[in-house]
């Protein structure tokens, strides 16, 4: 018999993911009720299998996704989080550019009807910020943290970095957008993003 869970999280990915987020991806979330459904461009392909970024020369991680981003409604989820270290970089990649065109990506469309889509949850977590970095509607005027490696990328994109000294900050949380520093960080990411979304749940129950 299928266990009912809370909704889904969907989770955008290409090759070079981070593997520490994708392990506590995989614990955290199910452990709270919520399904992780791992999301893609597939390039016409039925499936796709992704490594996580090596370390000591070493992939420890594959994930084979079947979920392509161009089918799929942001509403359905309770959440999107766009997973760290390479991926989100892949994701941005267009075929075709044309001069004053806003990045035509699959992965940036959506992570634009994600946005707007009122009550789901974006998150993203050390260099996930690229993503968001590819139109700079998405960033302008929100306070987040990232990665320094990709700061003056997420400055020159309009958002607000939020710094503690000469560092930036662990978490932001700027309305619907849950930002993360590194994967130091994730469990208190992970934590926070779970938060934002029950409340969000509650507030729709009391107002009806």
């Amino acid at each position: 018999m299928a266990t009912q869970t809370k909704g889904k999280i969907g989770v955008l990915i290409e090759e070079h993911f981070d593997p520490t987020e994708y392990k506590k991806f995989n614990e955290y979330f199910p452990q709270q009720g919520y399904e992780v459904e791992y999301i893609s461009h597939l390039w016409g392909n039925s499936s796709l299998t992704f490594g996580s970024n090596p370390e000591n020369d070493q992939i420890e991680f594959h994930v084979t996704v079947t979920t392509e981003v161009n089918d799929i409604d942001p509403a359905d989820y309770k959440g999107i989080i766009c997973i760290g270290a390479y991926a989100m970089d892949r994701l941005r990649y267009q075929v075709n550019v044309k001069k004053g065109q806003k990045n035509q990506a699959p992965a940036v469309a959506f992570i634009r009807k994600a946005m707007d889509a009122g009550n789901v949850k974006i998150g993203t977590i050390c260099h996930s910020l690229w993503l968001l970095c590819a139109d700079r509607d998405l960033l302008t005027g929100r306070q987040v943290t990232c990665a320094h490696n990709i700061v003056c990328d997420v400055e020159n994109a309009g958002a607000d970095v939020v710094f503690d000294g000469d560092v930036t900050v662990d978490l932001v949380i700027d309305d619907n957008l849950i930002t993360g520093k590194h994967p130091g960080v994730v469990d208190e990411f992970m934590e926070a993003f779970v938060v934002e979304i029950e409340k969000t749940e509650k507030a729709q129950k009391v107002a009806v």
